[in-house]
């Protein structure tokens, strides 16, 4: 038994470590994809998950198989494919840590995963089903995706979805924009950026974004996050904001993917659906995830920087969050 399967990307991040003279980047690869990075939140704070996708013959694929491994995420749902190289993705940072993103993915082994090779039983056997628009980009992969959901939502699985927006991923602003509405009006937990809500409908107010999610979009919890700001969570009960603690960052890579594996592993302890939440288990819950990605931002990569439980807990309780 899972408690969150998720289907997607995995891929390389290529980090940029410096730059020379002329201005080419020394780069250090980390495991990545937000999938895989919220997963490894997830059992970094107690639960159990699954993985469904596909990465190249390759050593990086390998690699990237044995990090979510060790990282305690069941890896039997990753189909090895020797015809297509595993995705990479170059990532490069501003004097303030913002993100450039490059894809090699033409095509990326995740973008080939087909329905037919898909381990159904990790779905049936799993609480929670999660999905993000990376796997909707491209054919194959956005059919197999669209069936996984339309799967787990007639075996009444509760659906968390992430649009994880990177527009050099996509043929037009206009597709994107159709896709992650359609994940949008499929989900029941939805973690999204105030970038991507500016993006979706020019809002800029994150209470007015949560109340289009959940009257619109039938969203039971929203969960807006609002970079070094922190993050606003709202359900049927009301609204609760939480701010990040002070830190200087290195690396935002995979800060939101742990906002949202963090999130939703308070959301499971509390055994409650996530339209029953009190406002004050949405302020802990936002608070928890707000101080596990801060920290996060201070170390490179995605999985290699999750802090523990123990880490984030004593933030909180010393009152640095």
């Amino acid at each position: 038994m899972y408690d969150v399967t998720a289907i997607g990307e995995l891929l390389i991040d290529f980090a940029a470590l410096s730059s020379d003279s002329a201005g080419y980047p020394t780069m250090k690869a980390n495991p990545g994809g937000a999938p895989g990075n919220f997963l490894a939140a997830l059992n970094a704070y107690g639960a159990r998950t699954a993985f469904l996708g596909k990465v190249g013959g390759d050593a990086f694929g390998t690699l990237l198989v044995r990090t979510l491994a060790d990282a305690g995420v069941e890896t039997k749902g990753i189909v090895t494919d020797d015809t297509v190289f595993t995705t990479l993705a170059f990532v490069t940072f501003s004097p303030e840590g913002d993100r450039s993103f490059s894809f090699a993915r033409k095509p990326g082994a995740d973008t080939r995963l087909l329905f037919g090779e898909l381990d159904l039983s990790l779905i049936d056997g799993a609480r929670v089903f999660h999905f993000g628009t990376l796997s909707l980009t491209d054919e194959p992969v956005r059919t197999t995706t669209q069936k996984a959901v339309a799967y787990a939502r007639e075996k009444g699985k509760m659906i968390t979805f992430d649009p994880n927006l990177r527009p050099p991923l996509w043929k037009s602003r206009e597709e994107a924009r159709e896709q992650i509405l359609w994940g949008l009006s499929r989900a029941d937990v939805v973690k999204i950026s105030d970038d991507e809500v500016e993006f979706l409908w020019g809002i800029t107010d994150e209470t007015e974004a949560a109340g289009k999610l959940l009257n619109e979009y039938g969203v039971r919890l929203a969960m807006i996050t609002l970079g070094p700001k922190g993050a606003y969570l709202a359900n049927r009960n009301g609204g609760a904001r939480a701010v990040c603690p002070p830190v200087k960052p290195i690396d935002t890579t995979g800060a939101g993917d742990i906002f949202g594996g963090s999130a939703v592993a308070r959301l499971l302890k509390t055994g409650k659906e996530p339209d029953c939440l009190t406002v004050e288990e949405l302020a802990a819950i936002a608070a928890f995830a707000s101080t596990a990605a801060s920290l996060s931002t201070q170390v490179t990569g995605g999985i290699p920087s999750i802090p523990s439980e123990e880490a984030v807990l004593m933030h909180l309780c010393t009152g640095n969050a």
